[in-house]
């Protein structure tokens, strides 16, 4: 009998990290969810079903990111899939914006990524498996906003990062491609949700005319971990409803 695939998804508790998570499971692939709310993980795990493991993750932890694949690797084998979805913004004025939380954003949303994607990368070539990783960047690596410096300047780095990775890795039959979300709904989008006038200014920057939802991009994410998306790599996809197109609002 042959073994199943193991993907392993970070930040999957919820939002798009679970949509992710969802839409992969569905092509018969073991997912591992990977968070720093482990409650969440442990629930998201028991709604999903089947073998599904929950791992306890802060991604801005260089030794917790070594520690769990150390247990995925016990538990499941290599993963055949990573899924570098974890993410935090903190929000503030540019000029009030202190290193300690620039430095947070970066560890978790670059570094995190970049020690998740080297970690899994060793042991797909180690185990001669021709794998899959999909980074969440965002519209934001092109389109800019003040008041989130520092997650505009790391989901830039993911998009540059997936690029080099893609390269790097190609020899090995590894691909690396990334996805760009636009407005979602998710937690980090219940601010503009809950004021009209700001959902009215994020409307008229999106040509279709609505948010996505999370599964919307959980399926772009599992096209490009699956086969069917096998001469795809260092590319990154937007899923922003035409928002990037845009250079005037209407």
């Amino acid at each position: 009998m042959t073994k199943r695939p193991t993907a392993l998804i970070t930040g999957g508790a919820q939002g798009i990290g679970y949509a992710c998570a969802e839409a992969i499971s569905e092509d018969g692939t073991r997912i591992v969810l990977a968070d720093i709310n482990s409650a969440g993980a442990s629930a998201a795990a028991e709604r999903l079903g089947g073998d599904t493991l929950a791992v306890a993750c802060d991604m801005g932890d260089p030794g917790q990111i070594a520690s769990m694949f150390d247990r995925i690797e016990a538990e499941a084998g290599p993963v055949s899939i990573l899924v570098n979805c974890a993410g935090i913004a903190e929000p503030c004025d540019f000029l009030e914006t202190s290193l300690e939380q620039f430095a947070s954003v970066i560890n978790v949303n670059l570094t995190g990524t970049f020690l998740a994607t080297q970690r899994a990368a060793k042991a797909m070539i180690a185990a001669g498996i021709g794998g899959s990783i999909v980074n969440m960047s965002s519209i934001n690596a092109q389109l800019a906003i003040p008041t989130v410096a520092a997650y505009c300047a790391s989901k830039g780095g993911v998009m540059q990062l997936t690029k080099s990775s893609a390269l790097a890795l190609a020899a090995y039959g590894i691909r690396v491609n990334a996805v760009g979300p636009g407005s979602i709904d998710t937690a980090m989008m219940a601010s503009v949700n809950a004021d009209p006038e700001a959902m009215k200014v994020a409307m008229s920057r999106t040509p279709l005319k609505r948010m996505g939802n999370p599964r919307e991009v959980g399926d772009v994410v599992a096209f490009l971990a699956s086969d069917r998306a096998s001469y795809i790599t260092g590319e990154t996809i937007y899923v922003d409803g035409g928002r990037l197109g845009l250079n005037y609002t209407c």
